[in-house]
């Protein structure tokens, strides 16, 4: 047997190696690679901002809870103080501050001004220092002075030492407020804040059975004891007492909540961009990989193994890539300041830069695993061929390798997993993520079905339409890239139209049309008619609805042998928010207007038979509250039991009174309670003298003007608008970024076909003309299926996740989809320009 030499295997280059290669041949400034930094630019950028922004909000409403809440633990009870017991059992714990808050009128001279008035004992604040616009530190005011906010001293028209009046009392403006430690967790205002000494309110004749007020205790504990191991030993001393809790960790739910569910969109607006740009990324990746494949064929020559090629040029790309996901980092850092100063009125954000490492990985981690996974199929493609093929590009096209499926996959998996394990929302996120999926699936099989469609109809006469609708389907087409490209790019174009136009329509058309211009608390029931006399002699079309108002909490409801305590639930039912704590209840003989009965009957006037409650219908179904149920609910105290008879749709839009659970008169008419009105005046009506002869004949009475309360809707409103602006911005900058990925990818292939047509005689305006034709009914064809995608996502975004009403501009977004249209189609002749600079000789050449 002849002897024989085994074949050498070829060892791979070391990485250092490896590594020097690719440097060389990596142009400083990433020629070749600049999409790929655009893209993890824009989405690591986003996501690097939204997350140190979130961060530090949430780091600040943690840190400074004590602050933010007045201390500890609070207890609020309405329409009542707290019981020797109650107050006793505080004291166990530690420190307690006590105060009143309720709505008032304040008035000097002709002026007069609704306010939040707190009233507040010698021991406020716990923790804290209250600042006044003169520098001085201060706590609770004394006896017949008070601390009053900008726009309460304003309004009155007087300046600090001048005397006003509350109620009944005369008080001195002692100081401007700059610094109101705890004025997060106080909530909405329906009036600027004076803060007065505990006893005034009931000096001045504001308290009294049945006036709307808030007694709220506080409690900085003595030792340090955990919040919620106390709230739960206070329910159960005192269950039925009808107490609302906030512990320090939850100092302001509503700018919790507020912060988590703007963060948790912004992030997946800004991990979509990511996505959307991940698409970019291959395109620029495969047209990089395309012009590389001279160099590629000479390292093979060379002796370079396919591992070999695939190890270069990914440590070019990996090199890339960590270039641009640092600067989206550096920019995500540098742009948080700004975003603090447009939210620092509205949430407590520390201002200058933030530094939330959390953040930052996490936001360089979805950059990198994205770069990743759409990088990786061009990659692991490009190291298959013999030099051969690869000198012959024009011929030899690079067909697909099983290998970077692997890849594909894991990392996809580490993006999912990275997703629902910080998201806030898993389910949220895991619908995000389906839905992602699904589009990616969509516009996939929608790209084959153009490309088949177009190698079946009928061949064009016009020689240009005709070469147009082959470039759909002949081998080689870029149609399935373009087809995602412009399905993502007009689809970001219509969500962001979807989403301001109908935040836009909740701000202005609704609200101001169909608002009273006053609401009116604590009139007192025996003085109804002299209050009717009094406004109807000032504006004698005016119109007047008064109810009954109360407050009180709903302790149990299902049926009489089986009631579900709340306090027993571990947790609400979604939508059943009328079950949480104390809201208001009324009365009545008739539905109320704006109310439709849908299910049961409606009690008749003058009823006296069992007593009987209807309640709203969503709330119902949340709840799983049926007709023939029975809801037990806590009155001052008082525990009253009444059976649902009827369910009710509440048109919210309505701006007036519209309550949860409206109850026969037979069960609340004997509890101490006022009555609340709202004041429709004609159109063009000087409200001033109404306003000067309510306060002065009711002087107990509160009057809220709601164009005040519209405007600071309005302000939160457009915060929220601002916001999603931004990063839907963010989306359609990613959109096009795809767009000219996918022009990029083709360039190669489109570079032979523009030579041929311009050799056999086609003028560069003819194949321009042609490149518009191809890119015009691509857009067009996918127009209709942009405009449905974005218009859901906006829906979903807008509904689901804001809980706004659906109110889109159609036309607007009509406009936006045709300006949209007109962008791509722009930038696809700008991509196709460079092609007819292309020297035939020189390209035949390379053929």
């Amino acid at each position: 047997m002849a002897g024989s030499r085994a074949t050498p295997v070829a060892r791979a280059l070391p990485l250092a190696t490896a590594w020097a290669i690719a440097r060389r041949d990596l142009n400083a400034r990433f020629k070749g690679l600049r999409l790929l930094l655009v893209c993890l630019f824009l989405g690591t950028g986003a996501l690097a901002a939204i997350g140190t922004l979130t961060g530090a909000i949430e780091s600040e409403l943690e840190e400074s809870g004590q602050i933010l809440l007045g201390g500890d633990l609070e207890v609020e009870v309405w329409q009542r103080d707290l019981r020797p017991d109650e107050k006793a059992a505080l004291g166990e714990y530690g420190r307690v501050s006590g105060g009143t808050r309720l709505q008032a009128m304040a008035s000097a001279g002709d002026n007069a001004a609704p306010v939040e008035l707190k009233a507040v004992d010698e021991a406020w604040p716990l923790y804290g220092t209250l600042t006044l616009a003169d520098g001085r530190t201060a706590g609770a005011p004394a006896a017949g002075e008070a601390w009053l906010a900008p726009g309460a001293i304003d309004r009155l028209g007087i300046a600090v030492g001048d005397e006003f009046r509350i109620g009944t009392q005369n008080v001195v403006a002692a100081g401007i407020i700059a610094d109101e430690p705890d004025r997060l967790s106080e909530g909405f205002q329906l009036g600027p804040t004076v803060i007065v000494a505990e006893d005034l309110p009931h000096r001045a004749d504001l308290i009294a059975p049945g006036a709307m007020y808030q007694s709220k205790y506080r409690v900085a504990f003595t030792p340090d004891r955990d919040p919620d191991t106390v709230e739960e030993a206070l329910e159960e001393r005192f269950p039925d007492a009808g107490f609302d809790f906030r512990t320090r960790d939850r100092a302001s739910p509503g700018a919790d909540r507020f912060v988590g569910r703007m963060g948790e969109f912004l992030a997946l607006v800004g991990l979509a961009a990511l996505v959307i740009a991940g698409i970019g990324i291959g395109g620029g990746v495969t047209s990089y990989l395309e012009a590389r494949r001279a160099s590629i064929a000479t390292l093979k020559v060379l002796g370079a193994t396919s591992s070999d090629i695939a190890r270069i040029y990914a440590l070019q790309i990996a090199a890339a890539a960590l270039v641009g996901s640092g600067l989206g980092l550096a920019a995500g850092v540098l742009v948080t300041p700004l975003l603090s100063a447009v939210l620092q009125d509205l949430l407590p954000v520390r201002s200058g830069f933030v530094f939330a490492p959390g953040a930052l990985a996490l936001a360089a981690g979805y950059g990198l695993l994205v770069a990743l996974v759409f990088a990786a199929t061009p990659l692991l493609r490009a190291r298959r061929f013999p030099a051969m093929a690869l000198m012959r590009a024009g011929i030899v096209p690079l067909v697909r390798d099983r290998t970077a499926l692997r890849w594909v996959l894991a990392g996809l998996a580490a993006i999912v997993a990275l997703v629902l394990l910080t998201s806030r929302d898993p389910m949220l996120a895991a619908m995000f993520l389906l839905g992602a999926g699904a589009t990616l699936g969509m516009l996939a099989l929608l790209g084959r079905a153009i490309a088949w469609l177009a190698a079946r109809l009928p061949r064009p006469a016009n020689p240009l339409l005709r070469n147009a609708i082959a470039s759909f389907h002949r081998p080689g087409s870029s149609t399935g890239p373009l087809v995602t490209a412009l399905g993502f790019g007009l689809s970001a174009f219509v969500l962001l139209a979807g989403i301001q136009t109908a935040i836009n329509g909740n701000i202005e058309r609704r609200v101001p049309q169909q608002a009273p211009d006053y609401f009116v608390l604590d009139i007192p029931r025996d003085r109804a008619a002299q209050f009717e006399t009094l406004v109807e002699r000032e504006h004698p079309a005016a119109e007047i609805r008064m109810v009954p108002a109360l407050r009180g909490a709903v302790l149990a409801y299902g049926p009489r042998d089986a009631m579900t305590r709340v306090a027993d639930l571990e947790e609400i039912p979604d939508g059943a928010w009328g079950l949480r704590g104390e809201r208001g209840l009324t009365y009545a003989d008739q539905v109320p207007p704006g109310n439709t009965l849908v299910e049961g009957e409606w009690w008749g006037p003058m009823w006296s038979g069992e007593p009987l409650v209807s309640v709203d219908e969503e709330l119902a179904e949340a709840a799983g509250i049926a007709i023939g149920d029975y809801i037990t609910i806590g009155v001052l105290g008082i525990e009253r039991t009444a059976r649902v008879a009827s369910l009710r749709r509440i048109d919210w839009e309505s701006m007036g009174f519209n309550y949860v659970f409206v109850f026969s008169p037979n069960v609340l008419q004997d509890a101490p309670h006022n009555l609340a009105a709202t004041i429709q005046l004609p159109e063009g009506s000087d409200t001033g003298p109404l306003l000067r002869e309510l306060v002065g004949a009711f002087p107990s009475s509160s009057v809220i003007e709601i164009g005040g309360v519209l405007a600071q809707a309005r302000t939160i409103l457009g915060q929220v608008s601002i916001a999603t602006f931004a990063a839907a911005s963010v989306a359609v900058l990613a959109g096009l970024a795809v767009l000219i990925g996918a022009i990029a990818a083709a360039r190669a292939a489109r570079t032979y076909d523009t030579v041929v047509l311009r050799v056999l005689g086609a003028s560069r305006r003819q194949i321009l003309t042609m490149q518009l034709v191809e890119y015009g009914l691509l857009a067009l064809a996918l127009a209709a299926v942009a405009f449905a995608l974005g218009s859901a996502l906006a829906w979903l975004v807008v509904t689901r996740l804001f809980e706004f009403d659906w109110l889109p501009n159609w036309g607007a977004m009509l406009a936006v989809l045709g300006a949209g249209l007109l962008v791509v189609v722009v930038f696809a002749l700008a991509g196709s320009l460079p092609l007819l600079r292309a020297r035939p000789a020189q390209a035949l050449r390379a053929l």
